[in-house]
């Protein structure tokens, strides 16, 4: 074979591998899932991680009050959003090294496909249901409850539920379910099927107004969304988190225009009132705040811009 003849067949040899290599990459099939639905971070001595139950399609024109389409459209645009908002639910697990709480248990089966997301990412956060000493509830809609019961039976079974009574006894009445109009039911349909069982065993605890529920971990009234939401405040070696629950649903639209509200609001006057405080004193304190419609992991900070906020998202970081 000539040097000629050789270089040739090398040339042929090299463009085949070359197609071959380019098909094998294209023929790669997408993967299209995302990693475990956990994020971690430390409040002083305590450890929190962000469990992501799923993701709701929320339509703000149909469901935000007191406003306009127009504002609502124009601010969604404002911050890259259309019509449909993907919304986070969010849960928190607060370790204080002592005890284990669950601050709100995701929408499981009670809001259809999408969701009960949560058990799997608390298990690949690295924690078992049956360690959890305590599942704190923000309010009883069933996107912060749904998750109490799997397959039929108590999801956490070493836990106390706790709840404002408030909320207890306005959710969990029979009376109440029965006089509800027909598109309210659900909602007193789901409290009672997802904590009834823990009543039935004891495992219920209402309190009533500011409550400290663990050293670290204390329950602060914040009536209005419902007639018993409680916000939640975590505070370890001078470090400070609060876990708003719903005090806000549409981060693009609320946070410049507090005054806005949603028509799943009790007492939508009460609850505007509780968010311009907790926005204020979240930007005055500097503190750290998560809520449960946040896009996750939805921890981050509060900042005054104008007449409204904005929120500054925590940064991605490796556990020290």
């Amino acid at each position: 074979m000539t040097i000629v003849h050789w270089l040739r067949r090398s040339a042929v040899l090299f463009a085949s591998s070359l197609l071959l290599a380019t098909a094998a990459h294209a023929a790669a099939p997408q993967v299209k899932t995302q990693a475990p639905g956990f994020y971690r971070m430390m409040l002083g001595d305590f450890e929190v991680t962000a469990l992501l139950d799923g993701i709701l399609p929320l339509e703000p024109n149909k469901l935000l009050t007191n406003t306009t389409p127009a504002e609502v459209s124009a601010l969604l645009k404002r911050s890259f959003q259309g019509e449909v908002v993907p919304t986070s639910v969010n849960a928190y697990l607060i370790n204080t090294g002592s005890k284990l709480v669950l601050v709100d248990a995701g929408a499981a089966k009670l809001f259809g496909p999408g969701f009960d997301q949560l058990h799997a990412n608390l298990k690949a956060a690295g924690y078992q249901p049956e360690q959890v000493d305590a599942v704190v509830i923000t309010h009883m809609h069933g996107d912060h409850i749904g998750g109490l019961i799997q397959d039929g039976k108590i999801a956490f079974p070493n836990a106390t539920v706790y709840a404002d009574k408030h909320d207890a006894d306005f959710w969990l009445s029979a009376a109440n379910l029965e006089k509800a109009p027909k598109e309210m039911k659900m909602f007193f349909q789901g409290a009672q099927v997802t904590l009834n069982p823990y009543v039935s065993a004891g495992k219920l605890k209402a309190f009533e107004g500011d409550t400290e529920i663990v050293p670290g971990v204390k329950a602060i009234a914040t009536y209005g969304h419902t007639p018993g939401h409680a916000i939640y405040a975590i505070e370890s070696k001078g470090e400070k988190l609060v876990l708003w629950g719903d005090l806000m649903h549409v981060a693009a639209v609320q946070f410049p225009k507090p005054s806005v509200t949603i028509q799943f609001d009790t007492d939508s006057k009460a609850a505007a009132v509780q968010r311009k405080k907790a926005f204020a004193d979240a930007a005055k304190n500097g503190y750290w705040v998560a809520s449960a419609h946040l896009p996750f992991p939805g921890i981050g900070h509060l900042r005054v811009d104008g007449k409204g906020y904005q929120f500054v998202p925590v940064n991605y970081s490796q556990i020290k």
